[in-house]
């Protein structure tokens, strides 16, 4: 009887180890502690522009300069960086719907200099092309030769998707490290995506993107414009922590492209680990603040809005 109930303990004790993974416990069930739940607490990373009152990027301020809060609740920051030595992925969409055919050969040849200015060889950049459908024309790599070819072979089509490629560059850049950017090229009007705005949205902040849009708006058709489609943009940059600007020229076009290049290299990284949370919200809102530099209450300070707790399937 004693074999029989030794035997039986021992099934037992395999059975909770297939269902849970945990080691069977040799010792009285009577003295084993109260169960605990344990949570993986991920680190937070935080992208983070400051600008002046001139809208040019501020280098060199410290940690003790900045104060970040997660829903109200002060967070401590565990890591802090200066940008310029972290990898960096470019997700450039070039909106190729007929709307845009007169200003895509000042595009191309705008976005190859972007390229080269930005790129470093820890760096990749991607190429998309949008209108009715989504086409990426080339990896994220680093060879300038390779993506002065993709932006060259981006073509024309009727339609603008913008919110699909959103939704889908995002998700191209969705499991890569460091720094994550899109660069959007567009009149900002969509047409035809199957994806609504707030997925689009969504979708580039579960990918910790920042977006940059540049809004092209050929001055014979500025009559004609969308505009919902242009406040769009601009709250997607916004929410983001990124920038949105007009073009109505290639001097315009290169203007905003050496502008977010500026930016890029002078961004700084927070990351903390949340604090207790009181919120359930699957929503967290960041909020970053300037202290101690002398200048501090003319600073614009730019970043991501906050993340999300959970992402969606996919």
């Amino acid at each position: 009887m004693k074999k029989f109930v030794t035997l039986v303990s021992l099934l037992w004790a395999f059975a909770v180890y297939a269902q849970t993974g945990a080691k069977p416990s040799t010792q009285n069930q009577s003295n084993e502690p109260a169960d605990t739940i344990k949570v993986d607490v991920k680190l937070v990373n935080v992208y983070v522009t400051v600008t002046d009152a001139h809208g040019a990027p501020v280098a060199g301020l410290k940690k003790e300069n900045f104060s970040i809060e997660e829903d109200g609740q002060t967070q401590a920051i565990a890591v802090f960086d200066k940008e310029s030595a972290v990898p960096l992925s470019i997700a450039l969409a070039i909106d190729t719907s007929l709307s845009t055919r007169h200003d895509l050969p000042l595009e191309q040849a705008s976005a190859k200099r972007f390229a080269q200015a930005i790129l470093r060889p820890v760096d990749a950049l991607a190429v998309f092309g949008f209108n009715e459908i989504v086409l990426q024309s080339t990896g994220y790599t680093a060879d300038l030769r390779h993506i002065d070819e993709g932006i060259d072979h981006v073509r024309l089509g009727a339609a603008t998707a913008l919110y699909d490629a959103v939704y889908l560059v995002s998700r191209s850049l969705d499991r890569r490290q460091g720094r994550k950017v899109i660069v959007l090229i567009t009149d900002g009007d969509d047409t035809i995506s199957k994806t609504d705005y707030k997925a689009a949205v969504r979708a580039a902040e579960e990918a910790e993107a920042t977006v940059y849009s540049i809004i092209v708006v050929p001055i014979e058709n500025s009559a004609g414009r969308e505009t919902g489609g242009e406040h769009a943009l601009i709250q997607l940059s916004e929410d983001t922590g990124g920038k949105y600007y007009y073009a109505t020229s290639m001097a315009q076009l290169d203007d905003a492209f050496r502008q977010i290049s500026d930016e890029l290299r002078t961004q700084y990284l927070l990351a903390y680990y949340p604090s207790q949370r009181k919120s359930m919200s699957q929503f967290r809102r960041i909020h970053v603040a300037i202290t101690g530099a002398e200048d501090a209450p003319s600073y614009r300070v730019r970043h991501r809005a906050g993340y999300y707790t959970s992402k969606s399937d996919f």
